[in-house]
């Protein structure tokens, strides 16, 4: 489940205009589209790993964190790289 929610956080990502999504609205998303209900800390600690993967930039904005797709996290959804901890992207999609 970890790893298919690390997957869906880059995926959501790019669809975003400007790549970027709050751990609120992601913590949402991942309850509607996913049945993956985890508290707000979770979802962040999730942004923190794949940040740590060089998937992601993280900014703190007030309470929460904001989720930036990065060139790497890019990377791995073509294809072109594959990220350890987050599942790869296949046919099968969740739109």
């Amino acid at each position: 489940m970890v790893e298919e929610a690390r997957l869906a956080i880059l995926k959501e990502l790019a669809k975003e205009d400007n790549q970027a999504i709050s751990s609120n609205r992601m913590q949402a998303y991942l309850l509607k589209r996913l049945l993956i209900d985890k508290p707000r800390e979770w979802v962040e600690q999730q942004f923190v790993y794949l940040r740590d993967m060089d998937a992601v930039t993280i900014v703190q904005a007030d309470t929460v964190k904001i989720a930036r797709l990065a060139e790497r996290g890019e990377y791995h959804l073509q294809g072109i790289i594959t990220i350890p901890g987050v599942l790869r992207p296949s046919a099968r999609s969740e739109n």
